[in-house]
């Protein structure tokens, strides 16, 4: 049974998250509520799925915690 995109890009989103958190020193829940905040789980990484699956864990890992952080600064 083929995998639908939709399970295809929870599946990566959980990925990247679990790695950014461990990146951050910060629990998985503790990171998804702080992307959520923003709503960059669907903004960030479901909506650019198809460029971010190409890359490295850690890059994805990086670019989401970047991309986190530019948001909250931007909030202060």
């Amino acid at each position: 049974m083929t995998e639908s995109l939709e399970d295809q890009q929870v599946r990566f989103a959980v990925i990247a998250i679990e790695a950014a958190a461990k990146k951050m020193g910060i629990s998985p829940s503790e990171i998804c509520q702080r992307l959520d905040k923003y709503n960059l789980i669907e903004d960030r990484l479901f909506k650019y799925y198809d460029t971010l699956h190409t890359q490295s864990q850690s890059y994805v890992a990086d670019d989401i915690i970047e991309t986190l952080k530019n948001y909250e600064e931007d909030e202060r």
